[in-house]
């Protein structure tokens, strides 16, 4: 990623004619070509860019990005203030799922959150229908199978009810309860696995993590 902080002037030529006039814009040109130009606000969205397959041409004062339409982004350059490069590497995307994945971790790192006693047997106990989130033991030592959902549906429940049918079935683990546990559980889904004998519970992510929020709160 190559940036550019300078003062300049831009004309978009192409179905609709823009100009910025002369002021100090940030100018990124990223590695799949496309190059957009940001003033010091509105977050995310640029004054004006071009996405690609398009072709930088630069000449002394003057940056030419036209694409496959010959539509033209003109840049010209009065003062550079900076100019650099950056090698970020291949990016992973965002994970949607970070968070549940991080929950899930932070559970068996304190299984006593589901009730004093509780230890952790197994992260991801493998069976023939997929991985239990985790495999705990209760205070009594009976074992007990958690799923762990970011918001409680009644999907995460069908999903928790077919592992419970599964485990119990083996003579080693049985009798295996079941625990239903999210930041937010819908209503409908915790009537369903109220109905099915399993237990929900609701927890903190960031007081798992140790993030104390500042923000009063009326309870």
């Amino acid at each position: 990623m190559r940036l550019v902080i300078a003062r300049c002037t831009v004309d978009y030529v192409g179905r609709l004619s823009a100009h910025l006039p002369s002021a100090k814009r940030l100018l990124i040109v990223k590695a799949d070509g496309s190059v957009s130009i940001h003033a010091d606000d509105r977050a995310y969205k640029p004054l004006n860019w071009m996405s690609p397959p398009c072709k930088l041409e630069e000449a002394p004062g003057v940056w030419r990005v036209v694409n496959k339409a010959g539509e033209e982004l003109r840049i010209t350059l009065e003062e550079i203030f900076e100019d650099s490069s950056h090698d970020l590497g291949v990016d992973p995307g965002l994970q949607k799922d970070g968070v549940e994945a991080h929950l899930q971790e932070l559970l068996a790192a304190a299984p006593q959150t589901f009730g004093e006693g509780f230890t952790l047997v197994r992260r991801e106990y493998m069976t023939a229908i997929g991985p239990v989130d985790l495999l705990c033991r209760d205070a009594k030592g009976a074992h007990v199978a958690v799923e762990v959902k970011r918001r409680g549906e009644i999907d995460g429940v069908e999903q928790l009810t077919r592992y419970l049918e599964l485990l119990n079935r083996d003579p080693l683990l049985a009798p295996v309860a079941g625990l239903f546990v999210a930041q937010e559980i819908k209503p409908q889904a915790r009537v369903l696995a109220t109905d099915r004998g399993i237990r929900c519970v609701v927890v903190n992510y960031d007081r798992l993590r140790g993030v104390e929020r500042d923000e009063l709160t009326l309870f």
